[in-house]
């Protein structure tokens, strides 16, 4: 399901495959979504096979709202919703 919507984010962005996109935002701000509807929004650091991602000066948002902020996140793979693109605040 995962690469599913990862593929179709790609392939509204420029045809790329998910690891072509994934590869391509390691260093990037992005959105990573919880299963649990929670959101952390920070720098993609790196991720491996399983989806298993670390991000750097991460916040945590539940239902829109800013509830935490972290140095470094690491995130399990299997409770991975999507990665998304954002804007850098900069």
């Amino acid at each position: 399901i995962f690469f599913r919507l990862v593929r179709r984010m790609a392939d509204k962005q420029s045809k790329r495959t998910p690891s072509e996109f994934l590869n391509a935002v390691i260093g990037r701000p992005v959105v990573v979504k919880l299963n649990s509807g929670v959101d952390y929004r920070g720098i993609l650091a790196c991720l491996d096979g399983y989806m298993n991602i670390a991000m750097e000066q991460t916040e945590e948002y539940k239902n829109g709202q800013l509830t935490n902020k972290y140095g470094d996140c690491f995130i399990r793979g299997n409770n991975v919703l999507y990665i998304s693109t954002i804007k850098s605040k900069r």
